[in-house]
């Protein structure tokens, strides 16, 4: 039992616990308050807002334990967004029927891929900066979307996107199964795979990493390719909600997915991140969110809680180790 117990909190990671306990915390108060909080349709709408946000935030999560950073993933998704529109028109608008939308969404994660491989490779091949990598990239690609779009949105799409982008599988929203899907598959890859460890060796130490024959050039550069394909993910999930795409879609989540890598326990400065206190740490922010809008809250009032509720995490955190070792001193 002690031995089950030991694996499962080395899988979940060190803060994954008291987040839970903190969510728990978090429904029972907001039930209290606002007696619509606990029901199906709130939920439901929970779940709906949350995708978006997550694959965002898992784009983000890679490039943070590498010892990097993504500022591209917004530009990133909404450039792959802008391919898949694309095709779609080119096949019939509204009339385009799913082999069209297979094709698009197929070409949209393939711009996703190979903008992040360009990125990692400008980091790991020309020594370049993560952030101005990034913020250089970021540039390019919303200045290209803004070229293709003139500024405007590209909407008119078939109807079955509706209900992939608003429908519901065994009573779950499928944006929510893709954000499930897509975090097991991020968790499988960073804890039970070469790649995972690598990731973790370079943010730790890169050159010591490459010392000990870690292909750190080449997982640097898949790093970011898989970050962009993630970025594509997002964006095709925002065309199925919003049945448009636009440039500047989901501009105010840039600083919301470093915030939550961060609640969740991720380093800032890489070698250490997991996938799931960072999607507890996405499931507190939406019901913070959630729970302040029913209650009648500005919507800035969330923004200004969710920094009040990193500053204590990381107060916690700091008070922590103090506290244990005081602990240890007076029992010397």
């Amino acid at each position: 039992m002690v031995d089950r117990i030991e694996r499962h909190y080395a899988v979940f990671g060190r803060d994954v616990w008291g987040l839970l306990g903190f969510l728990a915390l978090a429904l029972i108060a907001f039930a209290a308050a606002a007696p619509q909080f606990l029901t199906a349709a709130n939920f439901s709408s929970m779940a709906f807002q949350v995708s978006d946000l997550g694959l965002l935030t898992l784009a983000m999560l890679m490039p943070i334990i590498s010892g990097g950073f993504n500022l591209a993933i917004i530009a990133t998704a909404n450039l792959s967004g802008l391919t898949l529109a694309w095709i779609l028109n080119l096949n019939g608008g509204p009339q385009a029927g799913v082999l069209a939308f297979a094709g698009g969404a197929a070409a949209a994660l393939a711009v996703g891929g190979a903008s992040g491989a360009a990125m990692g490779a400008t980091i790991a091949f020309l020594g370049a900066h993560p952030i101005l990598a990034s913020l250089a990239m970021m540039i390019f690609l919303r200045g290209l979307g803004e070229y293709l779009t003139r500024g405007g949105d590209i909407s008119g799409f078939p109807d079955f996107l509706g209900e992939v982008g608003h429908g519901e599988l065994l009573g779950v929203p499928v944006p929510m199964l893709v954000l499930v899907g897509a975090a097991l598959f991020w968790h499988f890859l960073l804890s039970h795979t070469r790649h995972g460890f690598a990731v973790t060796m370079i943010g730790s130490n890169a050159r010591a990493a490459e010392y000990s024959g870690v292909p750190v050039k080449r997982t640097i550069t898949l790093v970011y390719a898989l970050s962009g394909m993630m970025c594509a993910l997002a964006g095709i999930l925002m065309l199925t909600r919003f049945n448009s795409v636009r440039v500047g879609h989901g501009d105010s989540l840039l600083l919301v997915t470093v915030l939550a890598c961060f609640l969740g326990g991720v380093d800032p400065f890489g070698g250490f991140g997991r996938v799931a206190p960072v999607f507890v740490a996405l499931l507190i922010l939406q019901t913070l969110s959630s729970g302040l809008n029913l209650l009648g809250a500005n919507q800035h009032l969330s923004t200004a809680v969710w920094g009040l509720f990193l500053i204590a995490v990381m107060s916690l955190r700091w008070a922590g180790p103090v506290l244990a070792k005081l602990l240890k001193r007076t029992k010397e």
